[in-house]
């Protein structure tokens, strides 16, 4: 296959390891994997079907992996603007266009395929939702309105509930109660790197909220605001039942320390310097990535059988 040729005849200074793990963005798929693991356990209602996961993160895994790439190939003009973003396979120049198109367009639809013969049809039709509205609604909105973060936290938050459907074989409060906390915890999550990275995106042409907000003030409130909500949300699962009085314990704790450093990074953007603003960022960027894999950590112990 092409795509295989010229991933395996990568220039020596790129390993074509690393070049795979850039094209599919090798972190956030794993955090894709491990959310929707969570939901397929927790949705789990007797002895975990281990063939039936399986099934269940391998096609999830293919559908993320497509997205990944195909999101870099409408994006490879505005990768090439930004540092931290210019060394992806396309403007490094380690990959041809077509070549990621046929790679990432295959891995899509196979994904979508396989969901929908070995897990079950509703589960494959969130896939294709997650999917159409990360490439064709938040991609190019980032490039005509900051509400992009917003919309972007919804194929961010439907792995969980993926996972959920692919147990269940239905939709649920409980499933969208995962939803919403990988929602609203992705909002400070992205506030802070946005705000890191606000001269670049702007460089770029990306309207994130910190290029049009440059005393920070509405960027601050996003993040405390959602972290508020997130830190109600996350109870759910107890109120729902599905996790105990540990996970409760867990998720008020967790929840009040994501949102101090919300509100730390909210109080030095208006009082602050700002190369003050750029340390609670990059701290409010640490406790977000923190905070998820303990929460659900805790869910997945504490769950009620």
């Amino acid at each position: 296959m092409r795509a295989s040729a010229e991933i395996l005849s990568a220039t020596p200074a790129r390993s074509a390891g690393a070049i795979l793990a850039d094209l599919v963005k090798a972190r956030l798929t794993t955090l894709v994997l491990l959310t929707t693991f969570v939901g397929f356990y927790m949705g789990e209602r007797g002895p975990l079907d281990f063939a039936l996961m399986f099934h269940t993160l391998a096609g999830t895994a293919l559908v993320a992996a497509g997205a990944a790439a195909l999101n870099q190939l409408l994006e490879r003009e505005y990768d090439a603007k930004m540092r931290r973003t210019q060394n992806r396979p396309l403007p490094a120049g380690h990959l041809e266009p077509a070549t990621v198109m046929i790679f990432g367009g295959v891995c899509a639809t196979a994904g979508l395929v396989y969901l929908a013969l070995a897990v079950n049809l509703l589960t494959s039709v969130i896939g294709a939702v997650t999917l159409i509205s990360y490439l064709f609604i938040y991609t190019p909105l980032k490039r005509l309105t900051w509400l992009n973060t917003a919309v972007g936290a919804v194929p961010g938050a439907l792995p969980p509930l993926m996972g959920w459907t692919a147990a269940r074989g239905e939709l649920t409060g409980e499933g969208w109660a995962l939803f919403a906390i990988l929602a609203l915890w992705q909002m400070p999550h992205f506030m802070s790197i946005a705000w890191i990275y606000r001269d670049e995106y702007a460089k770029a042409g990306f309207k994130m909220l910190p290029v049009v907000d440059p005393d920070g003030c509405r960027t601050g409130e996003q993040a405390v605001s959602h972290a508020l909500a997130l830190l109600f949300v996350s109870l759910c699962p107890f109120v729902f039942k599905i996790a105990g009085v540990f996970y409760l314990a867990g998720a008020l704790v967790l929840g009040a320390g994501y949102l101090w450093f919300a509100f730390q990074f909210l109080r030095q953007l208006r009082f602050a310097r700002a190369e003050l603003t750029l340390v609670h960022a990059r701290q409010l960027f640490l406790a977000s990535i923190i905070y998820l894999p303990l929460l659900l950590a805790v869910m997945v112990l504490d769950k009620v059988k």
